[in-house]
């Protein structure tokens, strides 16, 4: 399996059990798995209790299940440092830690929807960063998260990676943040739409960034 290289980016078009094995020399993992929420925002087993019903771009199967314990495992013990977001939804398979980050969608409404939650293998005291959902005009990935939020979580990490990995790279965020940041990036993304999306992306980031 041959990756794109893009300047300091590694990506992978492939499912990360294939490419987890082979990777060295990463210093931290930040990523958002699939919840296993399904397209209209309904948890496997609380069909009944989640209803807010996130707008589906595609019906790819992308979120028909969460990644088992072993993988999750497997990702947060391949660096120093990891954040997970959407980690309250693996809070029973993750070990335990007292570090959580919180994103604040600024929307004030009254729904679990107005924030998310990021699971993290350090202890910290509870952080929180307000950035709005609306800002994401033109988003090309149903849980794409903005660049502001995954550049802030970078900063989070007290090791100061250097080489980052995000193994559920959806439309690629996070590498885009990397690149911004001057850091290295390994992503890994199994659907070709969203992989295209991400080489474009880390591309122009890349090109941006020269220019500076």
């Amino acid at each position: 399996m041959n990756p794109v290289i893009i300047g300091n980016a590694t990506l992978y078009n492939a499912d990360c059990r294939e490419v987890l094995p082979m990777l060295t020399g990463v210093d931290a993992v930040i990523t958002d798995p699939p919840y296993g929420i399904k397209r209209h925002g309904q948890k496997e087993t609380f069909t009944k209790l989640l209803k807010h019903k996130r707008k589906s771009h595609d019906d790819l199967g992308w979120d028909e299940s969460r990644p088992d314990e072993c993988l999750l495992r497997s990702i947060v013990e391949i660096a120093d440092s990891s954040i997970v977001w959407g980690g309250n939804y693996f809070a029973d398979l993750f070990p335990p830690t007292m570090g959580w980050l919180y994103w604040d969608k600024g929307q004030n409404g009254l729904s679990m929807s107005d924030g998310e939650l990021a699971w993290t293998s350090q202890n910290v005291a509870l952080r929180a960063f307000v950035c709005n959902r609306a800002s994401l005009v033109g988003s090309e990935h149903p849980t794409q998260k903005p660049l502001e939020l995954m550049c802030w979580s970078i900063a989070q990490l007290k090791n100061n990676p250097q080489t980052i990995l995000d193994p559920f790279m959806g439309s690629g965020t996070t590498g885009v943040a990397a690149v911004q940041m001057d850091r290295k990036f390994i992503g890994i993304e199994r659907e070709p739409k969203y992989f295209d999306i991400c080489c474009k992306r880390i591309e122009d980031a890349q090109r941006q960034q020269r220019m500076f």
